[in-house]
């Protein structure tokens, strides 16, 4: 049969080494879906595919050995998990539109994880609705705090929650819990003096630890929410790297515009006889350098007044 491999992978369908054969790919945006949707995969992998499901590094699902004749009748049954995603589609019963920009994955979040600062799986959505569909090879990775088990740095934005500790003093009872915990396990951003705690703001990165261990309540998150913006991690053949510093202390809405920005940069700076007319934005950057970068992704972003920008960066 004659088949458009560009469509059919666009479509988010895998060449697979079987002839004949191949395997389609589920985003699920911040790795959070309702169980009863796992029946519909098990129906595709157990009458169409091999009976086998991978679940992938990007939090999305795999499901190999189904015959490239029955893609149409594979994105109908598919359709109430994307429906059910809410996942952005140009007509019903079609399928993915595109898979350039991968699933936008995230750690638990404060759902469920007492460290995390912020509900990493609903922003996480967010910027999903925001992107998707594109075809421009981008990965994006939330994390709730710096413990960063997304392992968000490796990825060309890695958004970490940040929270502004609040502290009342009355509530303190001096026994440095909080104190002897930022030294050991965080920044080393807080001394006790005269009796009280004192956080030194250019130390803190944070985290939220102390909060966690003080047993009075003395220390609580901020009402803002708050991020560290990294950019530019990358695995892959060619100078694998950890990202950098971008912006600390940025809001959401300014993230997304700063995404939505740099497909913009990308769109005039990629070089369109890479191989496969695919160039990583990492190495876009690379080429056209982080001042022409930082131009593009902050053109009509009004960030906050906490806002730190890394005016250099050198990978």
């Amino acid at each position: 049969m004659d088949i458009n491999t560009k469509q059919l992978k666009k479509n988010a369908f895998r060449i697979t080494k079987e002839r004949g054969k191949t395997a389609i790919r589920i985003r699920v945006p911040g790795g959070y879906l309702k169980a009863e949707y796992l029946t519909v995969l098990q129906k595709v992998a157990g009458q169409y595919g091999n009976g086998t499901l991978h679940m992938t590094t990007r939090q999305g699902f795999e499901i190999p050995g189904i015959d490239m004749k029955n893609i149409p009748v594979i994105n109908k049954i598919i359709q109430p998990v994307i429906e059910g995603l809410e996942i952005n589609q140009k007509s019903p019963d079609t399928g993915y539109p595109a898979s350039g920009t991968r699933n936008v994955c995230a750690c638990i979040g404060n759902r469920v994880c007492t460290f995390a600062n912020y509900d990493t799986t609903a922003f996480a959505k967010k910027i999903e609705k925001a992107i998707f569909p594109n075809d421009r090879h981008v990965k994006i990775a939330l994390t709730g705090c710096p413990n960063d088990c997304i392992k968000s740095r490796m990825h060309d934005f890695g958004i970490m929650g940040m929270t502004e500790p609040q502290y009342d003093s009355y509530r303190c009872i001096g026994c440095k819990a909080c104190v002897n915990n930022c030294r050991k396990r965080s920044a080393d951003a807080l001394i006790f003096k005269n009796f009280k705690v004192i956080r030194d703001p250019e130390k803190c990165i944070g985290c939220g630890e102390c909060i966690g261990k003080c047993p009075t309540g003395a220390w609580t998150r901020s009402s803002e929410k708050y991020y560290n913006l990294f950019i530019m991690g990358r695995t892959g053949k060619k100078n694998p790297r950890l990202s950098q510093n971008f912006i600390k202390w940025i809001d959401e809405e300014s993230i997304i515009k700063i995404i939505l920005n740099t497909y913009d940069y990308i769109e005039d700076y990629i070089d369109e006889n890479a191989p496969g007319g695919k160039e990583h934005i990492g190495y876009i950057v690379d080429r056209t350098g982080y001042q022409k970068f930082k131009e593009y992704a902050l053109k009509d972003v009004k960030l906050g007044p906490k806002a730190q920008v890394k005016q250099n960066i050198n990978w």
